[in-house]
């Protein structure tokens, strides 16, 4: 497949550079209010308790993928983890419960938020859907995304970061904004049956979300993105870069995972 960058050419048409268009211009006031409104500048005050808290630790970014119903997430019960996105569908089937919660895909934001607000572990959401939830929050912060056309690593969460193609990447930005020196991943799975052009959004038809862990994680009727393997592993390199530059380590131990940037381990093995 020839790429430009982090794009495929074929994908490219004047409905979607519309698109970036008009999503830029609506991140406008987003952007104003994250530099100037009094809510934005106690929210980075929430943010900076959390900087280099965990500092040499290592902890567990919990992914939504199809493996995790083969993972025994029991063994995470004395780790500090990061849930994403939906990860809440599998609380009625086990007692993990994630020690942050990071949500910033703003489909899932504005379909799920009384699902989300019930969520009691500190989360940390999108900026631009904060009108959903309670802003003047300690145990709900909010992220700031920026637009770019080449993706980056922020180190500073007190400032925009690029999301990217995937909740993982921002998940990994906050680990180490936290300290973390060992990040792993399960439930990256990297595999999907569903195709079409990457990050369009559409409003799903299948009955059954074979994609992920649980079958309804996104159901028919619900607004969502298809993926985007290849921006997705652009970001996930930028990551490994900066995790290493810092003598800090990404492990990938995803049962069956296809993600091809990290090192891998045995999920199993961690806990000997």
């Amino acid at each position: 497949m020839n790429t430009y960058g982090r794009f495929d050419p074929s994908n490219i048409t004047i409905s979607r550079l519309f698109k970036a268009i008009k999503t830029r211009a609506s991140e406008i006031p987003h952007s104003i209010a994250w530099n100037i409104s009094p809510h934005a500048q106690l929210n980075k005050e929430y943010l900076r308790k959390y900087k280099n808290l965990h500092i040499g630790q290592r902890c567990f970014i919990v992914a939504n993928g199809p493996s995790l119903q083969k993972t025994n997430l029991d063994l995470l019960a004395n780790e500090v983890t990061f849930g994403l996105n939906r990860i809440y569908l599998n609380f009625d089937e086990s007692p993990f419960r994630p020690t942050y919660q990071v949500i910033v895909n703003e489909l899932i934001l504005e379909q799920c938020a009384n699902e989300i607000l019930r969520l009691n572990m500190p989360k940390f959401l999108n900026w631009n859907r904060r009108s959903l939830f309670q802003i003047n929050n300690a145990n709900t912060m909010f992220l700031k995304s920026k637009m770019v056309i080449k993706d980056s690593f922020q180190y500073d969460l007190t400032h925009p970061l690029v999301v990217g193609a995937t909740v993982t990447f921002v998940a990994l930005q906050l680990a180490y904004y936290m300290g973390f020196s060992k990040v792993i991943l399960i439930g990256l799975d990297h595999d999907y049956t569903e195709s079409g052009i990457p990050s369009k959004s559409e409003i799903r038809t299948s009955d059954t979300d074979k994609d992920h862990f649980h079958k309804n994680y996104f159901p028919k009727g619900f607004r969502w993105q298809l993926p985007d393997l290849l921006r997705s592993e652009i970001d996930f390199s930028i990551a490994r870069k900066a995790y290493e530059a810092d003598g800090r380590e990404i492990i990938d131990s995803t049962i069956g995972g296809k993600c091809p940037v990290f090192n891998k381990a045995e999920f199993s093995s961690l806990f000997r």
